[in-house]
């Protein structure tokens, strides 16, 4: 016989299980809701990161974070956020280089 204790655990894992499921939770909270179409300066910007389809997002962006810790949600598919990619790898690999050379 199974005993009571066993018996609650069970069903208190099958509704945290089933409460889940059904509330749509994922892994995208930290998703873009809309992206701006107005160019960042890049001067003020840090770093960057994705947010895809693939991770779950409904809308694709690059994710800015600013000098203040901001974060900025952009169109992938932009030439001004091209050039602030490109302008952020250029600096990342100049700092690589410099702290490996003495």
């Amino acid at each position: 016989m199974v005993s009571r204790e066993a018996t609650v655990l069970a069903l208190s894992l099958l509704l945290l299980w089933t409460s889940s499921a059904l509330s749509g939770d994922n892994d995208a909270e930290d998703c873009c809701l809309t992206v701006t179409t107005r160019p960042i300066p890049p001067i003020i910007v840090r770093s960057f990161h994705y947010l895809l389809h693939e991770h779950g997002c409904r809308v694709p962006a690059v994710v800015f974070t600013t000098l203040r810790g901001y974060q900025l949600c952009a169109p992938p598919n932009q030439p001004w956020v091209f050039h602030i990619i490109r302008r952020l790898l250029k600096n990342s690999a100049k700092h690589k280089r410099q702290a490996v050379s003495p």
